[in-house]
């Protein structure tokens, strides 16, 4: 999820988490229109809604198709959309550099979600159970500025959707589209209103299938689990709208690729999730899942990536982790901002801090992600995501 650079809570859950969850007001206003095929198509007002309907549960995942162990992925086909299954995403973070220096991040995430499973059949050409949102986020360092985007589209007449070959993902004119056989070089267009960019993707290592084999546990129960995979460093070159400034940047990204339908278990409260590119070529994920009584489950798990692009599984013994600064969103949310990493097997210890502590999303969905630089008491620098949730 690199150039030295100087997510509220979405409910009870991960980013895995909000994309098992629709939230339940928004279901209810989008569901008469998508099975109906009104016209509107407009982004809903969904600003303030809870999104503590986690649908994690056997009853709530009833007709949708389960992740309950391992199985071999497949390529391309994996790279596009399995609407059988509740949700997925396209998720890329970067840090990038203009020409004078000036540091920037920039998160893109396309979502799809499986808003029922044996939908009502429906003749209108709009007619779908299949629901998209689009985030877009980019932090400017310099000036301390953090903007952002939402959309929510039907998947149906050709607003949105994806196809695995040629690989192209899509919400309106939002898209990540493949330039060659696979997906990679990848190209984002996400133009909006006085923001956005066109960045070109391309690997720097190949990409690597986390947890298991691709097969990702959240909780212990049978199928609270995730098909999961990243490229952990591609190099990114292109521009950046801020304003009415466009800038010509390149830097370090990172993609995430996940697809599953119920994930975490109802005592885990939230995550705190790090994507990691060091100088010296090492990448690491780790994320801790949060309980409800302040303890961290011992499910909470990443990958270290070697320059050469072995990975090895990252167990939470392996990794001690721990808040030292936080920051007080508008509505008194509290979010840690500032943390030690320590690897000692990978003789690492690190400080993690947010280019710009106020990287919050305030849409539909709640919750702080963000640029973080990277600094060594032991090791290389260098710089990262974070995606908090559940404060």
């Amino acid at each position: 999820m690199a150039t030295d650079p100087e997510h509220r809570p979405i409910g009870r859950r991960m980013r895995w988490q909000l994309g098992v969850t629709v939230v339940a007001v928004l279901v209810l206003l989008l569901l008469l229109r998508m099975w109906s095929g009104e016209d509107d198509a407009d982004t809903p007002e969904a600003d303030g809604f809870d999104v503590t309907g986690a649908l994690s549960g056997e009853e709530d995942a009833a007709g949708f198709a389960r992740v309950t162990g391992p199985e071999p992925l497949s390529f391309p086909e994996d790279h596009g959309p399995h609407p059988d299954y509740r949700h997925e995403w396209w998720y890329v973070t970067g840090n990038v550099r203009d020409d004078d220096d000036r540091h920037f991040g920039f998160q893109v995430t396309l979502f799809r979600f499986n808003v029922a499973a044996d939908p009502p059949e429906r003749e209108a050409a709009l007619a779908t159970n299949q629901l998209w949102m689009g985030h877009l986020a980019i932090t400017d360092t310099e000036s301390g500025e953090f903007h952002h985007r939402e959309r929510f589209v039907r998947g149906a007449a050709g607003l949105a959707g994806g196809v695995a070959e040629p690989f192209r993902v899509w919400v309106e004119d939002w898209e990540m589209t493949g330039e060659g056989d696979d997906m990679m070089p990848l190209r984002l267009q996400f133009p909006d209103d006085e923001l956005g960019l066109d960045i070109l993707l391309e690997p720097r290592k190949d990409l690597v299938l986390q947890g298991e084999d691709g097969y990702s546990r959240k909780g212990p129960e049978a199928g609270n689990a995730s098909r999961y995979y990243s490229y952990t460093r591609l190099a990114a070159s292109g521009e950046l709208t801020v304003g009415d400034a466009t800038h010509g940047v390149s830097g370090q990204a990172w993609m995430d690729r996940e697809w599953g339908t119920s994930t975490l278990s109802e005592e885990q409260a939230g995550w705190d999730w790090f994507s990691i590119q060091l100088e010296d070529d090492r990448d690491i994920m780790f994320y801790h899942l949060r309980r409800d009584d302040g303890s961290i489950d011992p499910l909470s798990k990443g990958v270290l990536v070697a320059p050469d692009g072995e990975s090895r599984v990252l167990s939470l013994d392996d990794v001690a982790l721990e808040p030292e600064r936080h920051w007080e969103s508008d509505d008194g949310t509290r979010y840690p901002v500032a943390w030690r990493m320590q690897l000692p097997e990978e003789e690492l210890d690190l400080r993690l801090e947010a280019v710009v502590d106020d990287q919050e999303l305030r849409g539909a969905f709640r919750y702080w992600e963000g640029a973080i630089r990277v600094t060594a008491e032991q090791g290389p620098d260098g710089v990262g995501y974070a995606e908090l949730t559940g404060y």
